[in-house]
């Protein structure tokens, strides 16, 4: 809200501004503003009428109250090792805070039109969208509406006063990038997601940077994107194994891609990490059942799902949203599938 010892000359319409030129009180202006209930519907007028005279723009009222409904959580995807544990987290920390979940799960919703027909549901307060498919303008109609929700793993990049909440996507394949250089490796092949992510722009910004630390360039030779599935690693990782000189690294933007690739190299009798380092991304079951088991980066599936919530909770509780774009920090899991780089 602006400040009610501004001035309108500097073009805000400021509660004392507001008030003076009424001859009400400051506070019946606020009270206008904010809509409390008991202000007349003609001061109320009047005070809107006010603001567009004096600056045409209003101060910024509180977000109202919610403290009915339920949240609705969209995951339009199978709960799987990724999507089950963000899940979880959500209607855990949904019920510690004495609301209750209406989740929207499965493959089968992925292209239904729900978020527009959700406004004119009263029993929802809020909603918790993961990894949504609909375009910005779907979630900035959205907003308009009056619905308030908070976004998990973007998959499209969203306006910055869009409350979102992710991994540190960038940290983390610098990271893994930097951990294979460090072991002398130079020849790394990528194997990022398709169709183009928020998240898998972020994830191959961070490998280029830490190649750049060693003077080294992003090969395109050595990149690749697919599904992220186990088929994707054992077709894609077999065309990069199969270049004339393949790549003594190779770093899959998923787990389940990651465990394609070591059949690959075993499909090709390679040793993996002696001939062949693998690093996956996510750190999701899968990859502590390998053989070797999986170096990979760690995601904070849990306490992305818990973050979610306590951000969209202070918003349902009037509050004003302080951090709108929640980045947490990844963490680089070494385990077996990674070695000093062979000497050709």
């Amino acid at each position: 809200m602006a400040s009610p010892g501004a001035g309108v000359g500097d073009g805000r319409a400021t509660v004392r501004a507001l008030a003076a030129h009424l001859g009400v009180s400051a506070a019946t202006v606020s009270r206008a503003l904010n809509g409390h209930a008991y202000v007349s519907e003609t001061t109320r007028r009047r005070v809107q009428e006010a603001v567009e005279q004096l600056s045409g723009q209003a101060p910024q009222p509180r977000p109202r109250p919610r403290t009915q409904g339920m949240v609705f959580v969209r995951c339009p995807y199978e709960l799987t090792d990724y999507f089950g544990p963000i899940v979880s987290s959500i209607a855990e920390t949904l019920r510690l805070h004495g609301r209750e979940m209406l989740l929207d799960a499965g493959g089968a919703g992925y292209h239904d039109t729900v978020l527009r027909r959700l406004p004119s549901r009263r029993d929802v307060a809020g909603a918790v969208l993961i990894l949504p498919p609909e375009d910005v303008a779907d979630l900035e109609s959205l907003r308009s509406a009056g619905t308030p929700f908070i976004v998990i793993d973007p998959r499209v990049r969203v306006p910055k006063d869009m409350l979102a909440v992710s991994a540190a996507n960038f940290a983390g394949a610098r990271d893994a990038t930097a951990h294979l250089t460090a072991l002398g490796h130079r020849r790394i092949g990528v194997i990022s997601v398709a169709p183009a992510l928020a998240a898998g722009e972020a994830r191959m910004a961070g490998h280029a940077s830490a190649l750049a630390q060693v003077g080294e360039l992003v090969d395109p030779e050595l990149i690749r994107s697919g599904e992220p599935v186990t088929p994707t690693g054992e077709k894609l990782g077999g065309e990069l194994l199969d270049l004339p000189r393949r790549p003594t690294a190779i770093i899959c933007f998923n787990d389940k891609v990651a465990v394609g690739v070591l059949h690959a190299a075993a499909d090709r009798q390679l040793n993996v990490p002696g001939d062949l380092s693998v690093v996956g991304f996510d750190d999701i079951d899968v990859s502590r059942s390998t053989t070797p088991k999986l170096t990979t980066v760690r995601q904070p599936l849990q306490e992305m799902g818990r973050m979610a919530v306590t951000a969209l909770m202070r918003v349902l509780d009037g509050h004003q949203a302080e951090a709108l774009h929640i980045e947490l920090a990844t963490e680089l899991v070494i385990r077996d599938s990674t070695a000093p780089a062979p000497v050709r």
